[in-house]
């Protein structure tokens, strides 16, 4: 079965590795949040479908910031899946692993990345075609030596992960120097509130000093 994330998009994330989750309440707030980022050195985001404002803030970046890659979190249905590949969404992102929407994204050869925590929910996961997996709530469930662990039956089939949950620009180096991990996300870089407060420059400041940690861990190609 045919891999959702194609190898180009690897690429892309493996190379920007740092994924900033976001939260937008007012689509206004979409196009300076994005340049804030992209300032600071973050160039590939994630807009959570937790507000109305989710799908024009996406369509408001593809249009006006086409340098970020642009995805779409808390994708919970098929309905949802359809209407992001439709809005140009690059990738889609769920808390968790469910194969409706797993298969609703393969119908729509939107690249997809469940949500994974538990050995049969990576074996089910794998069996729907997906080589590329968020590990949420990924602090909680034991950091890096957790999927050190729960991942090891399964290196030989290539699985990469994206942990979230968690993360810090303190435990970020040792995530981002593990083979395992393709890229890493995180709401911390542009805070709901922040994003409210329209606060672009503190913003800008998150993702300098994040992109700094960035370029200093030794990435594994």
């Amino acid at each position: 079965m045919k891999n959702l994330f194609s190898d180009e998009l690897i690429s892309r994330i493996r190379k920007d590795p740092l994924i900033a989750v976001l939260v937008i309440d007012e689509a206004g707030d979409a196009v300076p949040l994005a340049r804030a980022l992209l300032r600071g050195g973050i160039s590939v985001i994630e807009l959570t479908l937790r507000t109305p404002a989710a799908l024009e803030a996406l369509e408001r970046i593809l249009s006006e910031v086409p340098e970020v890659l642009a995805g779409i979190g808390t994708v919970l249905n098929a309905e949802q899946v359809r209407a992001i590949k439709e809005r140009g969404a690059a990738f889609g992102v769920s808390p968790g692993l469910n194969s409706a929407v797993v298969n609703a994204a393969r119908e729509h050869a939107l690249p997809f990345a469940p949500g994974v925590m538990t050995p049969s929910e990576i074996e089910t996961a794998y069996a729907l075609g997906c080589t590329v997996m968020k590990l949420y709530p990924a602090e909680l469930a034991g950091g890096l030596k957790y999927l050190n662990n729960v991942s090891a039956p399964y290196v030989h089939l290539g699985i990469q992960y994206i942990p979230l949950g968690g993360l810090t620009l303190e435990n970020l180096p040792s995530y981002l120097e593990s083979p395992l991990v393709l890229g890493v996300g995180g709401s911390w870089l542009a805070p709901r509130k922040l994003v409210q407060q329209k606060a672009w420059d503190e913003i800008r400041r998150n993702a300098e000093k994040a992109s700094e940690v960035v370029m200093k861990a030794a990435r594994v190609p």
